[in-house]
This record gives structure tokens, sequence and C-alpha cells, in this order.
């Protein structure tokens, strides 16, 4: 065998190995490229989602702050009940 032979062999190996690589590399691009684009739309879908979670957590924040207010006057009605009874005695027993 010369050296022209091996050397269009290796040339002729070395084309198809580029073609096979250039074949799998652009398999795996479009692997990738359809795997974001359904990241992007399920990233659409949570943000639609949070959208609507938010506008439903602004018509409860209301509510909550009437609670909140409403449970301090409980607490300070509470705490005027208690502050104004007599505590027991330390040194007297009860029966």
């Amino acid at each position: 065998m010369d050296r022209n032979f091996i050397a269009f062999w290796m040339t002729l190996v070395s084309t198809v190995c580029w073609a096979v690589c250039f074949w799998w590399m652009h398999r795996i691009s479009a692997k990738q490229n359809a795997l974001l684009e359904k990241l992007g739309e399920q990233g659409k879908r949570i943000e639609k989602l949070s959208k609507i979670e938010h506008d439903l957590i602004k018509e409860v924040h209301p509510q909550v702050n009437e609670i909140k207010e409403g449970m301090e006057e409980m607490m300070a009605t509470q705490k005027e009940i208690q502050e104004g009874s007599t505590p027991p005695s330390k040194g007297k027993k009860t029966r």
C-alpha cells in the first residue's frame, strides 16, 4: 500500500466522521430547541397562574388586615380585663 492510498482512505473516513458528527449535533440542537420551546410555554403558563394568584391575594389582603385589626382590638381588651382583675393572694390557700 502506498501513502496516497492510505491518505485517500483516511480523508474519506475523516469526512464521513465529520458528516456523522454534524448530523448528530444537528439532532441534539433540534431536541434542545424543542425543550426550550416547551420551557418557554411552561414559563408563560406559570406567569399567567402567578398573575391570577396575585390578583386573588389582592382581593383577600384587605380582609386579612381587617381581621388583624380586630385581633389587635381583642388582645387589647383581653389585656385590660386581665390587668383590671385582682391576682390571687400568694400567702392564702384556697380549698
